[in-house]
């Protein structure tokens, strides 16, 4: 048995492995056991919010407080983007006058490829594939929701997929 789990052991260093969450292991029970990161301060203080996003952040869930404005700026340009995903729900209603917005970074040379299941129209899911911001627009309710996911980026420009869930329609542009 030692012997085994030598072999077991050497396996496992010599993996390329990168962990940007807690892994637990133990010699009684070897299954995977994993949790999402849940941010619930950032963008949920009750005011008005500008946060830029790191490849750190990368799988953590926010909650978004929309009483005040809230701008997420996605993380710098970089090859190292790739992959690196996001998720946000409303927790509080966005406020009359007020919005949530996502904005990628470099004017005019990335875009969302985004699909938008909005319930405020009978013509839903559609698609978009062009735009620099995404805008959930006032009156978005409570368990609004945006996932993105960095699926090209060049370091000059990138590609990101959104799936957007609102009450309210959400803007592209």
């Amino acid at each position: 048995i030692k012997e085994n789990k030598q072999m077991a052991d050497r396996k496992i260093e010599k993996a390329p492995a990168e962990f940007h969450s807690t892994i637990k292991m133990t010699e009684a029970n070897s299954a995977l056991t994993y949790k999402k990161k849940v941010d619930n301060a950032t963008l949920n203080t009750g005011g008005d919010v500008t946060h830029t996003l790191t490849r750190a952040e990368s799988g953590t869930h926010f909650n978004i407080n929309g009483t005040g404005d809230i701008v997420v700026n996605m993380p710098a340009l970089s090859t190292e983007n790739v992959g690196s995903h996001y998720s946000f729900l409303v927790t509080t209603a966005v406020g009359g006058g007020k919005t949530v917005t996502f904005v990628l970074p470099g004017s005019g040379v990335s875009n969302f490829f985004a699909e938008r299941v909005d319930y405020a129209t009978t013509s839903y899911p559609r698609l978009a594939v062009s735009g620099d911001t995404l805008t959930l627009g006032n009156a978005s309710a409570v368990g609004s929701r945006v996932e993105l996911t960095c699926v090209a980026d060049d370091g000059t420009n990138s590609t990101w997929m959104a799936y957007i869930a609102s009450d309210v329609e959400p803007t592209l542009a």
